[in-house]
């Protein structure tokens, strides 16, 4: 390595590796927090203001981690576990889906504080955590698909437009190198958005126009018991990728006390979270993508996340930027999810494939039941729930929650035996 954990490049080096941070860092805030801010509202002005929270909040939550929480550098940006949650649950209004998100994010920090975590992780087997992973891709496919389709006088060509640029982020994942490699998903951003103007025609040039609805925080409170317990369960998810997160990174780079980390992570993740109820927005978590980047640049000082995280920050005081995110086509963007989502069942199939995975048929079971269940749950109407009582509603139509939930009954109830 050029630049060991703790080194503290020169300042030229450290604006570089910086800027190198931020870039990476720029497709992870905007392709899931343009489409939350476009899922709850079709006022631009109140769109720009969700990206600009978002942004803060993240730049934020980037610089707790490095410098307080697990100190290692670690790309920060919304987690996708929370958008599935927030898309299966539109129903139960936004007061009430942000404020169960606060909830859950308190519910994090005091158990990492108190050390419940380490005993709450037996529960999550391998086998577990790749259902789950495979759950959120799955869960994620309406969503996808409503942003493929946005454009309705042109469905033929957004799905053919979709999957091609899905195919071509694969084949230049696979051709790139070193810092290029780490850049797929900004190229793809970029040339994808170019490429669909370029067919169905250039947008006008936009103008800010602030809303004078946007607030800073909720106007309420609103405790859903349902919402609640749903979010619990996607909290409780989003802490497993964090912890995976953790512990790729810090043996890659050779951290000494991972559990400590571990548990300081966790609970910065966990405040950042109570923050991101608290203001509206969706909550983050640290991904794993950053291993690329450390392995072409040689650079694994986590200082040089400091001037990306205060980039991030800055791109909060600048809404006339932040509008030119909120106009990329609905198209591209279900189709880098679509990429984002095949990479992330990839990763649960190879987790699959080592060790007892799908060791017999009772693992096969394990696996395929609750897939099956959380994507036909993912895809029925939203009417066939309204007979359930208004706790349940948010619980039962909710595809990862009610997959997760089969997925703990099956391995640790009805093939504990086996286990």
């Amino acid at each position: 390595m050029k630049y060991a954990l703790n080194d503290r490049p020169a300042s030229g080096p450290l604006l570089l590796y910086g800027l190198q941070w931020w870039v990476v860092s720029l497709p992870c805030v905007i392709i899931l927090g343009v489409v939350v801010a476009r899922l709850h509202y079709t006022d631009p002005g109140l769109q720009v203001f969700y990206l600009q929270k978002l942004f803060g909040l993240t730049g934020l939550a980037l610089l707790a981690q490095v410098l307080f929480g697990h100190r290692l550098p670690l790309v920060v940006g919304p987690a996708a576990i929370l958008l599935v949650g927030l898309a299966a649950s539109l129903a139960s209004g936004i007061p009430a889906l942000y404020t169960a998100i606060g909830v859950g994010g308190a519910a994090l920090a005091l158990a990492s504080a108190g050390g419940l975590m380490t005993r709450l992780r037996t529960f999550f087997t391998p086998r577990i955590v790749a259902v789950i992973l495979i759950l959120i891709a799955f869960t994620l496919a309406p969503t996808i698909l409503r942003l493929v389709l946005s454009d309705p006088q042109r469905s033929t060509l957004s799905l053919g437009f979709a999957l091609a640029l899905a195919l071509a982020m694969i084949v230049a994942n696979q051709r790139l190198a070193g810092t290029w490699k780490s850049l797929t998903v900004l190229l793809g951003l970029v040339g994808g958005s170019l490429a669909w103007f370029a067919i169905a025609g250039w947008p006008a040039a936009p103008v800010h126009r602030p809303s004078p609805e946007a607030t800073l925080f909720l106007d309420r409170l609103v405790f859903e018991p349902g919402t609640i317990v749903a979010f619990l369960l996607c909290i409780m998810a989003l802490s497993i990728n964090e912890l995976g997160s953790i512990e790729s990174i810090g043996r890659l780079v050779s951290a000494d006390d991972l559990g400590g980390r571990s548990r300081r992570g966790l609970f910065v993740q966990g405040l950042a979270n109570l923050a991101a109820g608290a203001l509206g927005v969706i909550g983050p978590v640290s991904f794993a993508l950053s291993a690329g980047l450390i392995s072409a640049t040689g650079c694994a000082a986590r200082r040089t996340m400091i001037p990306a995280g205060l980039g991030l920050v800055a791109c909060a005081f600048f809404p006339q930027a932040v509008l030119l995110f909120s106009c990329l086509p609905g198209v591209v963007m279900g189709a880098l999810l679509l990429y984002l989502m095949a990479a992330q069942l990839a990763s649960s199939l190879a987790l699959l494939a080592v060790g007892p995975g799908l060791a017999d048929f009772g693992a096969g079971l394990t696996v395929g039941l609750p897939l099956l269940v959380g994507l036909i749950i993912a895809f029925t109407p939203a009417e066939a729930f309204l007979d359930l009582p208004g706790t349940l509603q948010p619980i039962v139509e909710n595809g990862f929650v009610m997959g997760t939930v089969v997925a703990m009954l099956l391995e640790h109830v009805i093939f504990k035996s086996r286990r």
